[in-house]
């Protein structure tokens, strides 16, 4: 019996939609037993489980072709090339493109499709009509980065930075709520950037206002991770002024100490990001805020790594996704004096630590306040019973004992802590 391609995903959001993408052209050209493994290569950990993973596939079904794609493979090919159980690697370009998979992975096919991803200059707007399981529509608005990073290699697997048609985008989200998805999330590598290579070049603001005046029927939409130097009076005012947008914003800080943030070529000081966080929260008390934090950057210190662990308190950040610095070669910042691994870890737990404090302080903030649960999925509880889980509007992870189905939202007070969530009552 014929199985449908198997997709497994590393890394962001945006590969989380071209896996949806890559689904719906492996159907198309009737490549049913296949596996693909989508990679990222933001840290040397993510490429070396993404190894792991393609091993461990091809013991558990040594018949069925591998392919993969992503950043990882991009950015070095032949180190998958090399490995005995891939039966083709394709670039990040050419897993978009339907004529990509045609015969992939069989025998005769062409062993590795990777091209200069830098002689890519647009974006096409990939046109999907759902996401498998997922209660949450992810919509690509943007693709590569025109900043170089001192510690970054995804430009090199991304490409330049080019932005989706605005037509298209609100084309694509009229279609995915046609469809019933009550909650749209936009992404790309940096969206703070969209619009620059656009006719008129419109901003992310006037997108994200665009998407609000023109599909009235969506009731939410995310912002993914944002650099808030960069974002415009219209951006501003849509995340004020509007409650369809979500009160969680992402941002992509990096670290808190000066030095360090010119040292990583970043375009904010940390005063910067104090700022805007306390201009948003002044104008939408309800405001909660991600932040991506590297912990060991080179040459950091005890002093800076404090002023880092500081402004998670003066941003007064909740949901925390950090890094300890990871070694990428060919990068300015693998040239630097390192921080010894040890150090790194140390420093990577203590932020986790004190991101569990602000999620708990968030936790009693919300306390007996009502909350809207987008249900991602449905189990049954110890007792028996229907429990739901899901994410409120400032993505607190919460339970609740209900009948809906994965799509749904349930409106709840938040009563209770258990496990890491908060419990809802219908």
């Amino acid at each position: 019996m014929s199985q449908k391609p198997e997709i497994i995903t590393f890394g962001c959001r945006l590969n989380t939609f071209e896996s949806e993408v890559m689904r719906s052209h492996a159907e198309n050209a009737g490549l049913d037993d296949i596996i693909i493994v989508n990679t990222c290569a933001v840290t040397a950990e993510a490429t070396r489980q993404a190894r792991q993973t393609i091993r461990r596939m091809k013991r558990e079904r040594p018949q069925t072709p591998i392919i993969v794609t992503g950043c990882a493979a991009q950015i070095n090919p032949g180190e998958f090339a090399d490995m005995s159980e891939v039966s083709s690697v394709i670039g990040n370009a050419e897993k978009l493109e339907a004529k990509s998979f045609i015969g992939l992975g069989l025998a005769g096919a062409e062993r590795v499709q990777v091209n200069d991803i830098f002689s890519v200059k647009e974006t096409a707007g990939h046109l999907i009509d759902g996401f498998g399981d997922r209660a949450r529509a992810f919509v690509q608005i943007q693709n590569g980065c025109n900043h170089r990073c001192t510690f970054c290699v995804i430009p090199y697997g991304r490409g330049n930075s080019r932005s989706t048609g605005l037509g298209e985008v609100v084309e694509q989200i009229k279609t995915l709520v046609g469809r019933g998805y009550n909650e749209v999330v936009l992404t790309g590598v940096d969206i703070t950037s969209y619009g620059e290579d656009l006719p008129g070049a419109p901003t992310l603001g006037v997108l994200v206002q665009k998407i609000l005046t023109l599909v009235p029927d969506l009731p939410r939409l995310r912002i993914s991770s944002i650099d808030s130097i960069e974002v415009d009076e219209p951006l501003y005012d849509a995340v004020i002024s509007d409650t369809r947008v979500m009160p969680h914003l992402h941002l992509s800080l990096q670290a808190g100490d000066n030095m360090i943030l010119k040292r990583m070529k970043r375009r904010h000081m940390r005063e910067d990001a104090i700022e805007f966080c306390q201009r948003v929260s002044k104008a939408r008390p309800d405001m909660v805020y991600g932040a991506d934090i590297i912990a060991g950057f080179p040459t950091e210190t005890d002093a800076m790594f404090e002023n880092s662990l500081k402004l998670v308190e003066d941003c007064d950040l909740t949901w925390l996704h950090v890094f300890p610095y990871s070694e990428r070669e060919g990068t300015p910042a693998a040239k630097m004096p390192p921080v010894p691994g040890n150090i790194r870890k140390d420093r990577a737990r203590r932020l986790r630590d004190l991101g569990k404090i602000q999620e708990a302080k968030l936790f009693q903030r919300a306390f007996g306040t009502k909350a809207t649960i987008l249900v991602e999925r449905v189990f049954e509880g110890d007792d028996g019973k229907v429990v739901a889980h899901g994410h409120s509007e400032q993505f607190i992870p919460t339970t609740v004992e209900t009948n809906a189905v994965a799509g749904d939202m349930v409106d709840v007070t938040l009563s209770a802590v258990k496990d890491g969530c908060m419990v809802g009552t219908p």
